[in-house]
């Protein structure tokens, strides 16, 4: 059986819908914990929510929403408390990718790509942050970055500073969260295999296994994985840390055609 590092612990998981999210917020369940699953889309939601409880036997609640709405985010942190009596774990999973031609990138996209990224991410890190402080005995914060953080990629230049910025974010808050207890570390994901990549490219897995150093694209489990090895008891001394997780192609980054001028929603 599989030892549950998260049993009688409580998480939020944001943009769990599907793909990455996803497959955090299934990770939790199968390790113990209560979650409470947050998607923009009530029907996503839902549907999410109930096929991880059926698949791990856990408790899995959907809380729609988009988290660029202040209300939302705290609204999360009261539901997950009022749910399950406490909050240990908040992963900021949800955001927007968006592509465009820095010469006519458009204010209105780059409003909702800050909004979403970075407005939404920094108040529910707050509002989970104000809670841990209250119950006195500290909890982990998990940003979700990205390789677009570290490594320019044609046509990402806003999405790519809202990654950047998550880090810094994360370094810097390790200043006001560490006397509580808190720790907070971002995940650097790289191109991941989800449904969404595969609707887009029927090839996406095979480009970019052949791009990354391991040879091996990355899977959702990858990215899972390195989120509950941070949020875990045993790493109440990682703070402040981006961990990487992209196979390797950081180190070399060689970007495939691709097709630009796309945005979505996790």
């Amino acid at each position: 059986m599989q030892q549950q590092r998260y049993s009688n612990q409580s998480v939020i998981v944001t943009g769990a819908g599907e793909g990455i999210g996803w497959e955090v917020a299934r990770q939790f369940c199968l390790e113990g914990a209560s979650v409470l699953l947050n998607d923009i889309l009530p029907e996503r939601a839902t549907a999410a929510a109930e096929t991880i409880a059926q698949l791990t036997g856990g408790c899995c609640l959907p809380m729609p929403g988009d988290i660029a709405d202040i209300e939302l985010v705290r609204g999360l942190v009261a539901r997950a408390v009022d749910e399950f009596g406490a909050l240990d774990v908040c992963v900021c999973n949800a955001g927007l990718t968006s592509w465009g031609d820095f010469f006519s990138y458009a204010p209105a996209d780059f409003e909702r790509v800050m909004n979403v990224n970075l407005r939404g991410t920094y108040f529910l890190a707050q509002a989970a942050a104000r809670h841990f402080r209250a119950q006195g005995h500290g909890g982990r914060i998990v940003l979700m970055s990205s390789v677009t953080g570290h490594q320019a990629v044609p046509y990402l230049s806003a999405y790519g500073m809202t990654k950047a910025a998550l880090e810094m974010l994360a370094r810097n808050l390790v200043l006001e969260l560490s006397p509580h207890g808190i720790t907070i570390n971002c995940v650097a994901p790289g191109a991941v295999i989800t449904p969404r990549n595969l609707s887009d490219d029927p090839d996406y897995e095979a480009t970019w296994a052949a791009l990354a150093p391991t040879g091996q694209a990355i899977q959702t489990a990858d990215i899972a994985n390195a989120v509950l090895f941070l949020a875990a008891p045993d790493s109440s001394q990682i703070t402040g840390q981006a961990l990487v997780v992209d196979g390797g192609w950081s180190c070399t980054s060689p970007i495939p055609n691709m097709d630009y001028g796309k945005e979505y929603e996790n």
